[in-house]
This record gives C-alpha cells, structure tokens and sequence, in this order.
C-alpha cells in the first residue's frame, strides 16, 4: 500500500513534532535526575533494578512529551476563518 504525498507530508510533519517532544522530554528527565528532584535520582538507583525504573521513567516521558509536541503541531494547524 503506497502512500500519496499528502499521506507523507502529514507523517513527516507528525514525526518532526514528535521528534521535538521527544527531545523535550530527554531534556526534561535528565535535568530532574541532575537536581535529584523530589530525591528521584537516589530512589530510582537504590532499587534493586536501576536500570529499569530509569527506562519506564525515560519511556513515560517520551510518550507524555512526544504526544504534547505532536498535539501542540496540530492545534498549530488551525486557521480562523474571518
């Protein structure tokens, strides 16, 4: 199943945003574990599985962030009609 041009241009525009969400979130996770915010940091690498509680922390965020950036690049795309 081929896609048509509009298909594409619709799934570039929705991977750049999410691209920018993503790097938001990256950002986001790595200055709250930097501060130790709400003492995340010693939580999570206290645990018996660091490297996993790091990973859903760092995958929540990528979901939250990623589908706010695409969210925001679509509301972006309304036109007032006057």
């Amino acid at each position: 199943m081929a896609l048509n041009s509009k298909e594409r241009e619709a799934l570039k525009f929705l991977g750049v945003h999410l691209i920018y969400g993503m790097a938001a979130a990256l950002t986001f996770g790595i200055a709250v574990l930097v501060t130790n915010l709400g003492n995340l940091r010693t939580l999570a690498l206290d645990s018996s599985q660091p490297i996993s509680v790091l990973a859903l922390f760092f995958f929540g965020l990528f979901v939250t962030f990623g589908s706010v950036g695409m969210g925001v690049g679509i509301m972006s795309l309304a036109r007032d009609e006057d």
